[in-house]
């Protein structure tokens, strides 16, 4: 999801579904690894928002040379985020949580959100105004909005990104959106945070067609660092606009890593809706006609049709579309993945 706008002089911080291991020191982001071990692992496994991971320390100790890793399988040995993810031993009344510091308040409201406590989520909204410029981008917090983002509940999602845009000193306004395209200008070597922080503001109501066109310019660049951040753009945004070029990127972009990021983004990650991911289905099915589609993108495809359909259904195109065409509204409805409904 590297990080670092003008306006700000804190970075965001990260998510998690099949939680990427949290590396230590320089070998923080360069420890994110993607394995595809079968079609329909391919996209599940790289379920995380593994920019976010990178994003948050493009200046940091942390960095790493390779920016556009994806993330462990699930259950991975170690994973801090899995710990995160779980109710407190003792947690503390909404009342005893108000009467701390505001670091510890989102710390401990979020990890309540996490652990399904929704009433934590309201809080939230009443604590925001008060917490702007008393938060700091910590490797707790980091930790917390990584896992936040990859919750199967797509309020507990956005309650991540108000949180990062607070701890990153980012008001939801268009001079905040100015500047991060000023900074998109100015600084063409390291365009990953503006637009990641991009795709936030427009998800939160922001200067949306801006955003959009910002993200849609940059995801052509000639450079393969800055496509792979305006597809994380586009995944945050998550406008109905932000499904086609997704598609084309999952499809046309020369970059395995861009590509694999759009299927993603397509599939499970970001802040697209079911309904949205459901309607690039048709597409997907399409690109099963192209002759230049390489055979792992091809799973790639198999993959994000069975995360998002919720069918277990082999690769064979053919089957799939006529799966599709006799589809029943049973088949439209939200999908269940070991209890969890992915938004």
């Amino acid at each position: 999801m590297e990080f670092r706008p003008t306006s700000s002089t804190q970075a965001p911080v990260q998510a998690l579904s099949p939680r990427p291991a949290k590396p230590s020191g320089t070998g923080r982001v360069g420890a994110l690894l993607c394995r595809f071990a079968a079609p329909m692992v391919a996209l599940a496994v790289v379920s995380t928002l593994a920019g976010y991971e990178v994003a948050r320390h493009s200046k940091s100790k942390w960095m790493s040379a390779d920016l556009v890793q994806a993330a462990t399988l699930p259950g991975a040995a170690g994973s801090s985020a899995n710990a995160i993810a779980a109710t407190p031993a003792q947690p503390l009344s909404l009342e005893a949580i108000g009467r701390l510091a505001p670091q510890s308040q989102a710390e401990q409201l979020l990890e309540r959100a996490i652990a399904r406590d929704f009433e934590s989520l309201e809080a939230i909204n009443q604590k925001l105004p008060l917490w702007r410029g008393q938060l700091h981008n910590t490797d707790h917090l980091y930790d917390l909005v990584h896992t936040a983002l990859n919750s199967d509940d797509m309020r507990v999602r956005g309650s991540a990104i108000e949180v990062n845009l607070v701890a990153s000193n980012l008001d939801k306004n268009s001079d905040s959106v100015a500047r991060l395209v000023q900074q998109l200008h100015n600084e063409p070597d390291d365009r990953t945070l503006a637009l990641w922080h991009l795709g936030e503001l427009g998800n939160r109501g922001v200067e949306q067609k801006l955003v959009l066109a910002q993200l849609l310019h940059y995801v052509h660049d000639g450079n393969e660092v800055t496509r792979y951040w305006a597809v994380e753009g586009l995944a945050l945004l998550g406008s109905d606009a932000t499904v086609d070029p997704l598609l084309d990127r999952f499809a046309h972009d020369p970059s395995a890593r861009v590509r694999k990021r759009a299927g993603c983004n397509l599939a499970k990650t970001g802040m697209l809706t079911k309904e949205q991911r459901l309607a690039a289905v048709p597409e997907l099915l399409n690109m099963f006609d192209d002759d230049a589609l390489d055979g792992t993108t091809r799973s790639w495809v198999y993959g994000a049709l069975r995360l998002i359909t919720g069918a277990q259904l082999g690769n064979d195109a053919n089957a799939w579309r006529q799966w599709w065409a006799n589809r029943t509204t049973a088949h439209k409805k939200p999908v269940l993945h070991n209890q969890l409904l992915f938004a």
